[in-house]
């Protein structure tokens, strides 16, 4: 069996990463005004927040085409692949999981598996690395996918957002109408519940947000069985002092624990805005047998 795997890329799976893992990354569209740019090609998270500061018009995201997707997986095909896995950014916040879906309905030749990561970002990134691994390590395919979302369980997430305005315009938060406080300077908690953004909390200005996320993380890591065992994550969308702030918390509270510091991609803040700022955590796949 020869396997192919094919994420997109709001994973911020790495040019190298992908060389090094025989990882296929799809860029997601981003529209803004009349042009189209391509997610990790052609646009950086900090020219799209100059973009709007200069009162380009709102952003919108949009998916990679079936086309172009089945086009992907005839070259596949040609090259010898017999099977493809693919993992997707949340299916809450995209519609490329259910188009990814139906090809593989509609396809059957690709022998095409679908997972939802529920989540995006890096955390979606080791789950793709996690799959190359198995991958690599010529596990069977079944064993592959149960492992995969196995791995997905452990990911959790904390996040605030400076305002409301990205993710209701966008329809991207659940409960919006009950959280609209950007006026009152009231900061929202979120977090994803089955790979949707929901708010579950406000709090008054960004410093105790802040101070509530730290509050959280400690609690939610101490009750974890394999709190030994996770990979930490800082990201933030242009606001790399407080995200310095973040990483030196988690340095001192967490000495033994990998941290990533990484930044949301372009096409996830486009949907959270900028100064939003995320802690999260997961299981470390480098401490787990992938065989």
């Amino acid at each position: 069996m020869k396997i192919a795997l094919v994420t997109d890329s709001t994973s911020v799976i790495s040019k190298q990463e992908a060389k090094d893992n025989h990882i296929i990354v799809v860029p997601i569209p981003i529209i803004i005004g009349n042009k189209e740019y391509l997610e990790g090609v052609n646009i950086t998270s900090e020219q799209l927040f100059d973009l709007q500061r200069q009162g380009a018009d709102f952003p919108k995201t949009s998916q990679p085409s079936m086309g172009s997707m089945i086009q992907l997986f005839d070259q596949l095909l040609d090259e010898g692949y017999d099977t493809i896995i693919a993992i997707t950014l949340s299916s809450g916040i995209s519609g490329f999981y259910q188009t990814l879906c139906n090809v593989a309905q509609t396809n059957p030749q690709y022998n095409l598996h679908v997972i939802d990561s529920k989540m995006t970002v890096r955390l979606q990134g080791n789950l793709v690395l996690a799959t190359a691994r198995m991958i690599k390590n010529q596990v069977e395919l079944d064993k592959i996918i149960a492992r995969t979302k196995e791995i997905r369980t452990t990911i959790d997430e904390i996040f605030v957002v400076n305002d409301l305005n990205n993710l209701s315009r966008g329809g991207r938060l659940s409960n919006s109408s009950a959280f609209i406080g950007s006026m009152l300077n009231i900061k929202p908690l979120l977090t994803f519940e089955d790979g949707n953004i929901v708010a579950f909390d406000k709090i008054r200005s960004m410093k105790r947000a802040f101070a509530k996320i730290k509050e959280l993380t400690l609690q939610k890591i101490a009750e974890l069985p394999y709190k030994d065992q996770i990979k930490l994550f800082i990201i933030d969308s242009n606001d790399s002092s407080q995200a310095a702030e973040a990483k030196l918390f988690l340095e001192e509270n967490f000495p033994n624990q990998n941290i990533s510091l990484t930044k949301f991609t372009p096409v996830i803040a486009t949907h959270l805005g900028e100064k939003s700022l995320a802690i999260c955590w997961m299981i470390d796949i480098d401490k787990i047998d992938l065989s």
